[in-house]
């Protein structure tokens, strides 16, 4: 699948087929151990992040399940080198049909359940930037700064 090809060449964790020019409602994720690692232990563990394998869902349906959020950093491979603050559900069910036609449902939490409200998102011409806490909005090299006066603080809410 060239989406998946595109994904993992970047590399990224997720994509639609939209940000490749394929007009479908076609999103790919997966989250390895060695992306994991390139970040810091106690970053993966606020965020909830864990490894999954590679889900390919096709006309997925999302449900937040709760009203728990968390505000975290995230970019995308559409908006390269750059990185904001958005708030996310921390839980979420998706439901669609997966690579072999058959029905599948996703219920995620963490950081799986951001990745797939991203992915969605993009479904519907929606990126992180529509999204996002303005004035968290900042290159990748500078995401260890410290955040302007008035940002609110990452983590759950």
């Amino acid at each position: 699948m060239t989406w998946c090809r595109s994904m993992r060449r970047r590399p990224g964790v997720g994509l639609a087929a939209p940000q490749i020019g394929i007009p479908l409602k076609i999103i790919v994720l997966e989250d390895i151990k060695e992306y994991i690692a390139q970040a810091p232990e106690e970053e993966n563990k606020a965020q909830d992040r864990r490894p999954f394998d590679l889900l390919v869902i096709l006309n997925p349906k999302l449900k937040k399940k709760g009203n728990k959020t968390a505000l975290f950093f995230e970019g995308c491979l559409s908006v390269n080198g750059y990185s904001a603050m958005v708030e996310r559900f921390l839980e979420v069910e998706v439901n669609g049909l997966g690579r072999d036609g058959k029905p599948i449902k996703v219920d995620a939490c963490g950081w799986q359940a951001r990745i797939l409200q991203h992915e969605c998102d993009h479904l519907e011409g929606t990126l992180y930037v529509d999204k996002m806490v303005k004035r968290t909005f900042r290159t990748v090299e500078n995401l260890d700064l410290p955040l302007a006066n008035g940002c609110p603080k990452q983590g759950v809410r």
